[in-house]
């Protein structure tokens, strides 16, 4: 049986479930604007989830915003917190002369194991 391969059919490439008795489920369309391509593109959601604010648009990657009736939605940003960065953490630990002063006896040092001290202006 190992030596004879199944004919007529290509495994894996179709399902040999159909859609007959199957109850889709109530889903609802929304659609997305994209304002940097004027691109719209339409999705489908579950009729009982919340549609996002923005998705990203497929042509050009840009945020499309998401559209009731004929008019984009406004999206109000005011709320949201600007990123720290790495800088802005290390200057709410130490101040500006400790962070000079500490990176000068690090210089030193690696200057001494180098055999390079000599001072740096003299």
């Amino acid at each position: 049986m190992a030596d004879r391969s199944l004919r007529g059919m290509r495994l894996g490439a179709q399902s040999l479930q159909s859609e007959e008795g199957v109850v889709f489920s109530e889903r609802t369309r929304s659609v997305y604007l994209c304002p940097e391509c004027n691109h719209e593109s339409a999705l489908m959601f579950a009729a009982d989830a919340e549609p996002p604010e923005t998705w990203e648009c497929r042509h050009c990657g840009h945020e499309a915003v998401l559209m009731v009736g004929s008019e984009p939605i406004t999206i109000d940003k005011s709320d949201q917190k600007q990123a720290r960065t790495h800088w802005d953490m290390l200057l709410e630990r130490r101040s500006r002369e400790e962070l000079e002063e500490l990176l000068e006896d690090r210089l030193a040092f690696l200057r001494e194991r180098r055999g390079l001290n000599k001072k740096v202006g003299a």
